[in-house]
């Protein structure tokens, strides 16, 4: 099976496509774009993720990859040059998946304090993850098009996501 970008970003304005991919003016004027993407990231899960259950937490994050996929995948075509640093919705869209399963580390009411030390710990973990690319995280990168650009992401998001799970694991049992 081969990994094509999608068709469909090809109908869409390159201004919109650029705006979108860089989530406006943050990726292009910011210093550390993939860390203001990640920071933007988690404000997404805080407003659109708290409330969701399971199974409509992984629906949305997988239209949100896939439209990352286009997005990230023709910015990359308009831009000439593979994964640029400026393109940070696929930091975006990864995000919320770090702290997939939530309500099992801090509690479906939590104090304000203990969430918010799941959000830093997992804005933390993903950044490691993301730029030091362990594993197999690296070679994922090398997918084509926004694929490339996108599965990175989502695969570091899912090793933050079991390591807090991990982690807390551990906490509870010693």
């Amino acid at each position: 099976m081969t990994l094509k970008q999608p068709a469909w970003p090809k109908s869409l304005p390159p201004q919109t496509v650029m705006n979108l991919a860089t989530l406006g003016p943050v990726g292009p004027r910011l210093p550390a774009p993939g860390t203001w993407g990640s920071a933007a990231g988690v404000l997404f899960f805080f407003l659109g993720f708290t409330q969701m259950g399971y199974i409509g937490f992984l629906l949305v994050c997988a239209a949100t990859a896939y439209f990352a996929v286009g997005i990230c995948g023709e910015a990359e075509i308009q831009l000439g040059t593979t994964d640029p640093g400026e393109v940070i919705l696929d930091e975006f869209v990864a995000m919320p998946l770090c702290f997939y399963g939530w309500q099992m580390i801090v509690g479906a009411a939590p104090h304000p304090l203990h969430f918010l030390g799941l959000l830093v710990a997992g804005f933390l973990l993903f950044r490691f993850y993301d730029i030091r690319k362990p594993l197999v995280i690296d070679r994922l990168q090398r997918l084509p098009g926004g694929w490339g650009i996108v599965i990175d992401d989502a695969a570091a998001a899912l090793a933050t996501c079991a390591t807090l799970h991990v982690a807390h694991a551990v906490w509870v049992l010693f």
